[in-house]
């Protein structure tokens, strides 16, 4: 007899009440994420290669809309009589708006379907992206900006709710894995894409071509996605919304959803150390910055061809090696960040264990939450990007109350792991940073010019 057959026939653990307790219940779903899917019957599935080659694409140009600015700082700042530090409140507004949006578009997934709430948000990240590109100011970029963010919200917890109900049980790890590693990698391919776009043609132009491509996945996503079957007998959306703080009362959850946000904000944080107080071939040089940025992209390629040898271990036990081996990467780099070839190679490293802990993370997050994955995933998403916005302060701060009160060459060793990594990577450059090699608001203040792009 398997395992999990073992596992479905055993009675659940039980309060002292007679019902089961929320930690025997959280126990029991990890034990049986543990001991592997049941095998797929193949009826209800959708087809694998072409849902997951659609919202992996999606995830890149959705999830990429909020890093686009930041290869566009100058430009957009020259074309708002503003400063380029000023204009990074067009990527906050969009981050924190970002995550808000989840927490309503989770349990929106829930109630309507994911096919539906992807379409809708499409919809209107079709709209409030062309209407980015006609913002006449700073103040209406911003404002616009936080309507994008709150529609594009509504992609990735749909998505991930998508894969664990309509996707085999054996095809759904690899799945996962793509489509974070898209989202990764869109924080590169973005900016990369961006930045030549507005080169040539104006950073209006940008938004033009995202709004365009958005509205022309409308087709493949009512072609290839399925519609959520028997929505009647689901939850109300009144239910739908109540399951979201239900959901933070079970403690291991929650110290997933902290551990998710640590882990996002040591990953920007670090790329934001590297602008701030990198080595001196790297500090303020906008196509070194790029090239160390995209050095990264192989371990978003690896990870996903990598995906059948990691299933062989447990989702928990793979969250947990996979952090381990990025705080490892980050205290080298500390150390060791003082060369360039370690420095790509330690950001390889740590990129690869992100990619590796975020789809085990969603596992685990499904497992737990398996009567409201939209939510459970949407509280995972809000976690995510609320530490991605917490990590450039995080980068930023050290190098400005204590690197420069030590001498150049001096590496400071305080407080350790991500805290000492700005004084450590190296002492930084003599040349001032250009804004447009920043990453979050590390921009310095430039006089202004009236040229419009």
């Amino acid at each position: 007899m398997s395992r999990l057959n073992i596992l479905r026939r055993s009675p659940s653990p039980t309060a002292a009440d007679g019902s089961a307790s929320p930690e025997a219940s959280d126990r029991l779903a990890v034990d049986r994420l543990a001991a592997g899917p049941p095998p797929s019957t193949g009826s209800r599935t959708a087809s694998t290669a072409p849902t997951v080659a659609l919202l992996t694409a999606l995830g890149v140009l959705v999830v990429g809309q909020m890093y686009t600015v930041l290869a566009m700082l100058t430009p957009m700042a020259d074309s708002f009589a503003t400063t380029p530090t000023q204009t990074t409140w067009t990527a906050t507004a969009f981050g924190f708006a970002y995550a808000a949006g989840f927490l309503i578009a989770g349990p929106l997934s829930d109630r309507y379907g994911p096919r539906t709430v992807i379409t809708g948000g499409l919809v209107g990240a079709t709209a409030t992206t062309l209407a980015v590109s006609v913002a006449p100011s700073l103040t209406w970029a911003v404002v616009l900006r936080i309507a994008q963010g709150l529609t594009a919200a509504t992609f990735a917890p749909s998505a991930f709710s998508y894969i664990a109900g309509h996707l085999a049980p054996h095809r759904r790890g690899i799945a996962l894995t793509c489509v974070t590693s898209g989202m990764l990698a869109s924080a590169v391919l973005m900016q990369i894409g961006a930045q030549i776009v507005a080169a040539g043609l104006g950073w209006r132009t940008v938004f033009v071509l995202s709004a365009a491509l958005m509205a022309l996945s409308l087709w493949p996503v009512r072609r290839i996605l399925r519609p959520t079957a028997a929505q009647d007998s689901g939850p109300s959306l009144l239910q739908a919304f109540v399951a979201v703080p239900r959901l933070l009362r079970k403690p291991r959850l929650v110290a997933l959803y902290l551990a998710t946000a640590t882990v996002m904000a040591s990953f920007v944080a670090v790329y934001t150390a590297v602008v701030v107080a990198g080595p001196p071939g790297v500090a303020g040089d906008n196509a070194a910055l790029l090239a160390l940025r995209a050095s990264a992209l192989p371990a978003l390629v690896a990870v996903p061809l990598l995906t059948s040898a990691l299933h062989r271990l447990a989702a928990p036990v793979r969250v947990v090696l996979a952090m381990s081996v990025a705080a490892g990467a980050v205290a080298a780099g500390s150390a060791l960040g003082g060369d360039v070839r370690v420095l790509a190679l330690v950001l390889l490293v740590f990129v690869a264990a992100v990619a590796t802990a975020a789809p085990a993370v969603v596992e685990i997050v499904h497992a737990m939450a398996s009567h409201a994955r939209g939510a459970g995933v949407a509280l995972y998403a809000c976690s995510m990007f609320l530490g991605a916005s917490l990590g450039p302060p995080t980068g930023r701060c050290p190098f400005r109350a204590g690197l420069r009160r030590h001498p150049p060459r001096r590496r400071g060793t305080a407080g350790g792991g991500h805290a000492a990594l700005p004084a450590c990577l190296g002492r930084p450059s003599a040349r001032p940073v250009k804004p447009g090699g920043v990453l979050l608001g590390s921009a310095p203040d430039v006089p202004p010019s009236r040229t419009d792009q």
